[in-house]
């Protein structure tokens, strides 16, 4: 995690929507790209810097005018393709770890030579200052995950490997947990949308106190009327 991924502001980049699928920095979300128009932009994007931005629409029309250009949500996650599996059909399976959140300052609709939609973006953290350590907010995570509820949950193993790693600071923990255990897409966007990392850091543990809770309610019902979509796992 000590890699440092540059990104150059003053080009523009191009922009990849998905409806509910928010990638916060120093996380990786695989992606299957089929659509011709972003099959071109993965092409486009590894023949420069292997870099996209990761956005979601605005409402809910989207769907109306998913073919056109649906108007999109200001807060996007610039990405690093650290991995890619050219299929030879044309699709591409790739890996994509996020660098930095940033927000679209000015839209570039696509042409036709360029048939996906690039943004003028603007970075919604300092890109040159090192994040505050917040070493109070790191016990404080630990101490809630490892309570007895939390600790059982098979995702919540993974995360206590980070809390281990000189590597991995406080402040990519808090991307990771926001990745790994928010599973709202609302509040994982509010959670890419907020600059602040100790704003960021409040929004999580008040979601790791519902969880807890849930999981709390979970134990005193049988498996057969726990809430839906709650499981161990």
């Amino acid at each position: 995690m000590s890699e440092v991924i540059r990104v150059n502001f003053s080009k523009p980049m191009a922009i990849f929507p998905l409806p509910d699928a928010v990638l916060l920095p120093h996380a990786v979300q695989p992606l299957h790209i089929f659509e011709e128009r972003y099959r071109r932009m993965v092409e486009d994007s590894l023949d420069q810097a292997g870099q996209i931005a990761m956005a979601t629409f605005k409402g809910d029309d989207w769907k109306l005018n998913y073919e056109g250009q649906p108007p999109l949500r200001s807060a996007v996650c610039v990405g690093q393709i650290v991995h890619h599996d050219a299929l030879a059909d044309g699709r591409h399976n790739i890996l994509l770890h996020g660098v930095c959140r940033a927000k679209i300052d000015k839209l570039i609709e696509p042409t036709e030579e360029r048939p996906y939609r690039m943004a003028r973006l603007m970075p919604l953290e300092s890109v040159e200052e090192d994040p505050p350590p917040m070493n109070n907010v790191r016990k404080t995570l630990r101490q809630m995950l490892i309570n007895p509820r939390l600790s059982r949950m098979r995702s919540v193993e993974t995360v206590m490997q980070w809390f281990d790693r000189d590597d991995v600071s406080t402040h990519a923990l808090l991307e990771l947990i926001g990745f790994a255990l928010v599973h709202d897409a609302e509040l994982k966007y509010r959670l890419l949308a907020e600059a602040n990392p100790l704003r960021r850091a409040r929004l999580i543990k008040r979601e790791l106190n519902n969880l807890d809770h849930l999981v709390s309610q979970a134990e005193r019902q049988a498996y057969r009327s726990w809430p839906k979509g709650m499981s161990w796992n």
